[in-house]
C-alpha cells in the first residue's frame, strides 16, 4: 500500500513534483541574491528530494502553525512556557501520522521554500529571512518553521529521530519518521553509532533519505574523508538501501512505497548534482558549499540567470 499524498493524488505527479522542485531552486537564487551569499548547491541538489517526501512519500496533516512565522520566543526551558518548535508546518501530531525530522541545518531556506510552494507558509514568509528575533534563521533551529529538533552540530537529528521512532513503536502508533539527512553527515562517528542503534532495536518505522551530493564545506567528499562505499557500509550495518537518481521523483518515491511494513530502518541515497538547474555554479567548482558573489559582473549575471528562469516559469 502507498503512502497517502500531503496533497490530492491527483496533483502528486510526477510534473507537480518538479514544478515545485523548479520553483525552489528559482526561490533560493533570489534570496541568495538578495542576501548577497547563501546555500544555493543545496537548493540544486536537494529540491527533488524535499519536493517528493512532501507530495509523495510522507502522510502529513494541513499545517497548524502561522502563515507568518512568530518572532523567537526565547531559549526552550522550564522556565520560558512561550518556547515552540517549527514542527506545526509539518502539520499536527497524530497517530497515523508521519512526523519529519530535518538534519542539514544549513539547507533551512530549501525548506522554508518547499514550504511556501506547497502553501504550508504565506508567501511572505521570507520577508523576516535571516534577522536578528526571527525564527526564519539561515540556519534552522528548533523553532524555525519546519524544523523539530537542533541539529546545528551535524549528525545529532537521526540520533533524535531514532528515540522518536522507538517511542512511537512503542506506544503503537502506525506512523512513520523520516529523515532527510546530507551526506557529509556520514564523516561524523555519531551517525554510525545511530544507524547501530536503529538496526539493533529494528526500527522499521523510520525512513531515511540522503542528499548525496558529494559536496561538505571544504570541497569534494573524496578528497576531505571518503565515505564510500555508502551503501555497503549502511547495509553492514543493518539498514535496508536503495541508491535512486536525486532527481528522478519516482525513483525517490519507490523505495518508501514499495513496503507498508519492515524490520529495519530504510535508507534511501539519492545521488544528485550539486549544479543542477544553475549550470554556472560548475564555473565555482569544487567550491560549492556557500555562493557568495565575488564582483558586480558576477551578481548581473546571476540576476539575469534569475530573471530567464522567471520567464521560462523555471
Amino acid at each position: 500500500m502507498a503512502r497517502a499524498c500531503s496533497q490530492a493524488p491527483d496533483v502528486c505527479t510526477r510534473e507537480r513534483i518538479q514544478s515545485v522542485a523548479d520553483a525552489v531552486r528559482r526561490r533560493v537564487l533570489e534570496h541568495t541574491l538578495t542576501n548577497n551569499g547563501g546555500y544555493l548547491s543545496q537548493a540544486c541538489s536537494s529540491a527533488e528530494i524535499l519536493a517528493t517526501l512532501y507530495l509523495r512519500v510522507m502522510r502529513l496533516g494541513m499545517s497548524t502553525a502561522p502563515s507568518i512565522p512568530r518572532s523567537f520566543p526565547g531559549v526552550p526551558g522550564a522556565d520560558n512556557p512561550d518556547a515552540f518548535t517549527g514542527a506545526g508546518y509539518n502539520g499536527p501530531k497524530g497517530a497515523d501520522l508521519d512526523r519529519f525530522i530535518f538534519s542539514p541545518v544549513h539547507y533551512a531556506l530549501v525548506l522554508y521554500s518547499v514550504l511556501i510552494e506547497l502553501g504550508r507558509l504565506g508567501p511572505n514568509a521570507l520577508d523576516e529571512f535571516n534577522r536578528d528575533g526571527s525564527t526564519v534563521e539561515l540556519i534552522g533551529a528548533e523553532h524555525s518553521p519546519g524544523h523539530e529538533v537542533t541539529a546545528g552540530s551535524l549528525a545529532q537529528a537521526i540520533s533524535q529521530a531514532g528515540g522518536i521512532a522507538l517511542a512511537r513503536r512503542l506506544r503503537g502508533d502506525s506512523g512513520r519518521v523520516w529523515v532527510f539527512m546530507s551526506d557529509g553527515e556520514f564523516q561524523e562517528g555519531q551517525t554510525w553509532e545511530a544507524f547501530a542503534a536503529l538496526a539493533y532495536h529494528r526500527l522499521g518505522n523510520l525512513g531515511v533519505y540522503v542528499d548525496a551530493n558529494a559536496q561538505q564545506c571544504d570541497g569534494p567528499l573524496d578528497l576531505v574523508m571518503n565515505i564510500e562505499p555508502l551503501a555497503d557500509r549502511l547495509r553492514a550495518f543493518g539498514a535496508e538501501v536503495h541508491e535512486v537518481d536525486g532527481h528522478d521523483p519516482d525513483a525517490l518515491a519507490a523505495p518508501a512505497e514499495s513496503v507498508e511494513v519492515r524490520d529495519r530502518p530504510l535508507v534511501v541515497i539519492a545521488r544528485t548534482d550539486p549544479c543542477r538547474g544553475i549550470e554556472r555554479l560548475r564555473e565555482r567548482a569544487p567550491k560549492l558549499h556557500y555562493v557568495r558573489f565575488k564582483s558586480e559582473q558576477e551578481f548581473a549575471t546571476y540576476q539575469t540567470l534569475l530573471n530567464e528562469m522567471r520567464e521560462e516559469g523555471l
